[in-house]
């Protein structure tokens, strides 16, 4: 498929320069690619498919990321909503995987050999590290939420169905150039085997799908019933009347909410152990920012703002609806 018998095309020269960070030479057509350089092409394509399902669990774990801010909270004593950088970070491992490899498949097609430079299979393992570091992380301290994803499976199967035959059906062209490229008997029979076997088995995934999407309507199951955890702490401020009052306009059946009582004896709703995160303590009693939520009387308790800081994580969304802003504003203080 090469354009050339003696030399790379424009094309092939420029893929090639930014696999392989060779600027100044291109291998002339013919050449074979190693038996190391193939390990390193299915360690791409691993590293890919590992990236690729990273983003997949963050983009559905992503309501429950607060898990993970708390804990950093916590520890740090700093509350930060750590989702874009996660959505950032990931996105980015994810294109950069993708483009390399888009790159090998385009060097393949081009009859070229492929030579991954020493940057690239450094990144491509601290992809892999970073991954499987995320994984473990996962198992160890939120292992509920692997019933998340599994949920989440009934929604989304069938539309990964559809993109992983696509993908497949894309990849016939260059392991059919490979597979007219290899001479030994050995490589082609191996490659033969595991792209058919890969084909066979994304196409009989949908025998053991079961998803509402491809349901008929008697045999979907019942709707689930809502709980409030703090009230609804995505509409209004967690912990707080509102957002008690939004969780009984969604239909929720079960309010789950957090009481504490201050030192004259009051109880009052709060989750954390200090009230930086969610009121003013800091701006009202500089001198006891870190003091336990309990440590302080009810009047003192009354003077601080407990929505404010919703506000300002809401700004962009009060844009455009003032009427909304307002409320809340008249709400919570």
């Amino acid at each position: 498929m090469a354009e050339s018998p003696g030399c790379c095309s424009v094309w092939a020269r420029c893929f090639h320069c930014l696999y392989s960070c060779h600027w100044k030479q291109c291998p002339r057509d013919g050449r074979q690619t190693d038996k190391c350089e193939c390990l390193w092409f299915g360690l791409l394509f691993l590293t890919f498919l590992l990236s690729l399902g990273w983003l997949y669990i963050v983009l559905i774990l992503l309501n429950d990321l607060h898990n993970f801010n708390e804990f950093l909270f916590q520890h740090w004593g700093h509350w930060m909503d750590w989702s874009p950088a996660f959505l950032l970070v990931i996105s980015l491992l994810v294109t950069y995987a993708s483009l390399l490899l888009l790159l090998a498949l385009l060097l393949r097609l081009y009859g070229q050999p492929l030579c991954l430079h020493t940057i690239h299979k450094v990144l491509l393992l601290l992809i892999i590290i970073l991954v499987a570091a995320g994984l473990v992380g996962l198992e160890v301290q939120w292992q509920e939420e692997w019933h998340s994803l599994r949920l989440s499976l009934q929604a989304t199967a069938p539309f990964l169905h559809i993109g992983a035959a696509a993908g497949i059906t894309l990849l016939a062209w260059p392991v059919a150039d490979t597979f007219y490229h290899i001479h030994q008997r050995g490589p082609k029979i191996l490659l033969l085997l595991l792209y058919l076997g890969a084909t066979l088995s994304i196409y009989l995934v949908p025998l053991f799908i079961s998803s509402a999407c491809i349901m008929e309507p008697k045999d979907l199951p019942h709707k689930p019933k809502l709980i409030g955890h703090r009230g609804a702490p995505m509409l209004a401020p967690e912990n707080t009347l509102m957002s008690l009052r939004k969780t009984a306009e969604c239909g929720a059946v079960v309010f789950e909410t957090d009481v504490m009582v201050s030192s004259d004896g009051i109880p009052f709703l709060m989750h954390d152990e200090r009230l930086t995160r969610t009121t003013d303590v800091a701006s009202v009693f500089p001198d006891r920012v870190n003091s336990h939520s309990s440590n302080f009387s009810w009047a003192e308790l009354k003077r601080l703002n407990a929505g404010a800081w919703f506000l300002q994580v809401r700004t962009a969304f009060c844009k455009g609806q003032p009427r909304t802003g307002a409320l809340w504003a008249e709400f919570i203080h």
